[in-house]
């Protein structure tokens, strides 16, 4: 397996992905949620101005991991949503702005995959990419979704500073700090 930034020749397998796995995060506890997946002129706007990250095996894409400045997701309710909270996620370090945090997510890793140690690989490439740009990534995470939060506490090294609900639905924010 090897990780890499994704170019513009990846974007259509990019958006068939989305379209095929948009939900696998959000069926859980019997749960079924809808999600929205990324158009392709997003994607691409992703790949040119932002950061998404693949793993690849023998060339077929198995995961990626997308981030990206608040300018490019603060269209989204849901992500005015969190940067209104970001200057109460201070925590234990330096206040979190728009100029020294991104978005980071979603992640997506391959059923035949996981437990290899893919996530954890996105994740590092991720932060490697991020890092001369930003200092800290910003993620939510469904309260439901108790296996997406363990893996990002546990092996993205992140963590919870706020708990909101939004649409009449509960999130984890999460925050890790990627260049110290």
């Amino acid at each position: 397996m090897q990780t890499r930034l994704a170019t513009k020749q990846d974007i259509d397998t990019l958006a068939t992905l989305e379209r095929q796995h948009l939900n696998d995060e959000l069926i859980s506890g019997g749960f079924h949620l809808e999600g929205q997946a990324f158009t392709r002129t997003e994607l691409t706007q992703l790949v040119e101005k932002h950061w998404i990250v693949v793993a690849e095996v023998n060339g077929r894409i198995i995961g990626y991991v997308i981030a990206g400045r608040w300018s490019f997701f603060e269209t989204w309710p849901i992500y005015r949503n969190m940067l209104q909270r970001l200057n109460r996620m201070n925590g234990d370090g330096p206040q979190l702005t728009t100029q020294n945090s991104c978005q980071y997510g979603p992640i997506w890793i391959d059923n035949a995959h996981r437990g290899q140690g893919v996530f954890e690989a996105l994740i590092a490439g991720i932060y490697r990419e991020v890092a001369p740009s930003f200092d800290y990534m910003v993620t939510f995470i469904a309260d439901e979704n108790e296996r997406s939060l363990a893996a990002h506490t546990r092996k993205a090294n992140m963590h919870v500073a706020d708990f909101f609900t939004f649409s009449d639905r509960d999130y984890y924010l999460l925050r890790v700090e990627i260049r110290s």
